[in-house]
């Protein structure tokens, strides 16, 4: 494992519920690489399926914080970003990575699935955030938001055509190399695309039908951490798929366990997939 390397990951806090933040620490951490963490905002849980959870937006903070790095002259190998609660922290986050990131942004695009955007933006928020794919290394979206990000119309069920055309599109826009999740050509399978403008590179796996919140994070943070220790894109994405799957076999048929994947216990197969 490669232990000289820094990771800021920028997303939210929900304090329980194994996403986000609670995700991607222990994961990056997991694989080797000292993770810090800037938070946009801090929930007592995550949204999907608790009641009355608290919320403190941290937007207001992450200026000074940078300004605090910058006098410390603190700098980070990558910058990896998950949730963003608003385009004034894209904002925030584009001055970070312009400023701190002295090697790849990696943007995981977390607005939208199943066809429509999450309750809390609109098309003013896409377009910013276009802007923030526009400048990554690496982008991390699903289908769903690669048609936003693209002005695409988002289909159920498509053709190998329709992928190649999706991701050409994200390519086009400015980002470097797309790792497009939820590709499935077939009903009892799915898996992630990865291309540049000189490879395309396609990984499938079993599709469970029961889904499990937070898979997504689970998936960024173990590409994040995969890729920092030196693998390729390609490795990287199949080596995180692999992981979230046996998270999600681990987690399937207890009903008590509801609001996230049981990844902690996989840790150490993920460990060994660097190895």
């Amino acid at each position: 494992m490669i232990m000289n390397k820094k990771v800021l990951t920028i997303q939210d806090i929900s304090c329980v519920g194994q996403c986000s933040l609670t995700v991607a620490l222990p994961i990056i951490s997991a694989c080797g690489i000292e993770t810090c963490v800037l938070p946009s905002a801090v929930l007592s849980t995550h949204t999907a399926g608790f009641k009355g959870f608290t919320f403190r937006d941290l937007t207001e903070d992450m200026p000074a914080i940078e300004k605090h790095w910058k006098k410390e002259k603190i700098s980070f190998s990558a910058v990896y970003t998950g949730y963003l609660g608003s385009t004034l922290q894209i904002d925030y986050v584009k001055s970070i990575i312009k400023h701190l990131c002295k090697g790849k942004a990696i943007v995981d695009p977390a607005m939208a699935d199943n066809g429509k955007l999450y309750p809390a933006f609109d098309e003013e928020y896409v377009e910013k955030m276009k802007t923030l794919c526009s400048e990554a290394d690496i982008i991390l979206p699903n289908i769903t938001e690669a048609c936003y990000l693209t002005g695409t119309q988002y289909k159920e069920t498509y053709t190998v055509r329709y992928i190649k055309s999706l991701t050409k599109k994200l390519l086009d826009s400015g980002a470097k190399a797309v790792v497009l999740t939820g590709v499935g050509y077939t009903p009892d399978t799915t898996g992630v695309v990865v291309c540049d403008n000189e490879h395309f590179y396609y990984y499938k796996h079993h599709k469970y039908e029961q889904s499990c919140h937070g898979t997504g994070d689970v998936y960024a943070s173990a590409f994040v951490g995969a890729y920092m220790n030196g693998k390729s894109v390609d490795d990287a994405a199949r080596i995180a798929a692999d992981f979230t799957v046996r998270c999600m076999e681990n987690t399937i048929g207890d009903d008590s366990h509801w609001y996230g994947v049981k990844f902690e216990p996989m840790l150490k197969s993920l460990i060994d997939d660097l190895s």
